[in-house]
């Protein structure tokens, strides 16, 4: 398993040196200064593969961009409207300039309208860091109350409406300010940033799109995309929706299994594979994280390994993301089941054979509540990740565990 990092690029407050420090053997980055539609210029793939390959000090740092995250998808495609068609062209444009650049692994998401979905950046947890929290008290509240959207009540049990009144009633302005916030919170640095305007807009051109239809229009995307991609030798991986349960009253198309098994089987090509996320997929209590290791292995091309802590079983469910070994998901069997199937690719000689990990998000804790990096992306707190998740590997790859198992 390949240990990765995501940059942000010159302005993440984590730096080619902060995470040489950490042992990662590659980085996993993306140009967010390029509106999402727009070709991916050789120049500026280039330039940010220079800026990986160097030290603060001007020295080469030894490791480069070796996984885009992520190539975005346009509101556009993903509603078959305006521009989709010129969008997709230059989609296949960039591919094939990050392919002549060497960059063989591209990960996106299909998630309409927002990204992830927290209602808190900063919740306290009990050694006194801080996680990422949703609280779907909080969510409704926001739903029903600060973006007001028609038909909101009825997405939620009753009891929860009511209680996100009563919250609503005692939040402060500044408090409902920071809560609709966080819930529109797009990727630092992105060139797109949503207001209620904008997202009461985009939910509006999707009312009269259901799961079905947006499977179609994804299915569409990757008819044409997966083989350019097939052809380039590149590995494209979806990465699934977070929270894995529908918001704002937009479908989701890949928060379990069987939704994943639906486009693998419908655009079959290695080329269209899977970011198993053990954070998002995890929120859901009916999905087996090792069991989708062991059955969809052959198309997962990237691991997000992070774990989240549920507040109960019903959906939507309120959680916070959790240290790396500590939450919902058994993320030593995950593992476990990630180097059999490594296993079984070097069996087969596939040249793939090495899946690339990152931990994914981390709690603030140390020095990262000082340093305010990007939320989810704090330094110390994904070293912390990573030094779990590295020596779960090294005990489960030794001879002596083979040997007893």
């Amino acid at each position: 398993m390949r240990q990765t990092w995501r940059w942000f690029g010159p302005n993440d407050l984590v730096s080619i040196d902060d995470m040489l420090q950490a042992g990662v053997e590659g980085v996993v980055s993306a140009l967010h200064h390029v509106a999402t539609g727009a070709v991916w210029a050789p120049e500026a793939i280039a330039e940010r593969q220079r800026q990986i390959a160097t030290r603060a000090d001007g020295s080469p740092s030894g490791i480069a961009w070796e996984v885009v995250e992520s190539l975005p998808v346009s509101e556009d495609v993903k509603k078959q409207r305006g521009a989709w068609r010129e969008h997709i062209a230059n989609y296949k444009t960039s591919l094939k300039h990050l392919g002549d650049a060497g960059i063989q692994t591209i990960c996106y998401n299909f998630m309409p309208v927002l990204d992830w979905t927290r209602t808190d950046l900063a919740y306290r947890v009990a050694h006194g860091g801080t996680a990422m929290r949703f609280d779907v008290i909080d969510f409704a509240a926001f739903d029903i109350f600060i973006l007001a959207r028609p038909g909101s009540r009825e997405s939620f049990p009753e009891e929860i409406v009511a209680a996100a009144e009563e919250r609503f009633a005692e939040m402060s302005a500044e408090r409902r300010k920071a809560l609709a916030g966080n819930v529109v919170f797009g990727l630092p640095g992105a060139a797109e940033t949503f207001s209620l305007e904008d997202v009461r807009a985009h939910l509006s051109e999707y009312a009269a799109i259901d799961e079905n239809q947006l499977r179609s229009h994804f299915v569409a995307f990757l008819e044409e995309v997966a083989p350019v991609a097939e052809d380039l030798g590149m590995r494209l991986c979806c990465h699934p929706d977070d929270p894995p349960f529908p918001l704002l009253g937009l479908p989701r198309i890949m928060s379990t299994e069987a939704q994943y098994r639906s486009v693998i089987d419908a655009v079959d090509l290695r080329a269209n594979g899977i970011t198993l996320c053990s954070g998002s997929l995890g929120v859901r209590s009916d999905n087996d994280l090792p069991g989708m290791m062991q059955r969809l292995g052959d198309r997962v091309h990237f691991l997000h390994l992070r774990n989240t802590i549920r507040e109960d079983q019903s959906l939507p469910v309120s959680f916070y993301e959790a240290e790396h070994l500590a939450g919902d998901t058994d993320m030593v069997a995950l593992v476990a089941a990630a180097l059999a199937e490594e296993k079984r690719r070097r069996d087969a000689g596939r040249a793939d054979a090495e899946i690339p990990f990152r931990p994914d998000h981390g709690q603030d804790i140390l020095d990262d509540l000082g340093r305010k990096a990007q939320p989810g992306y704090p330094a110390i707190g994904r070293l912390k990740g990573l030094a779990e998740l590295r020596g779960v590997v090294a005990a489960l790859s030794h001879p002596a565990s083979r040997a007893s198992a």
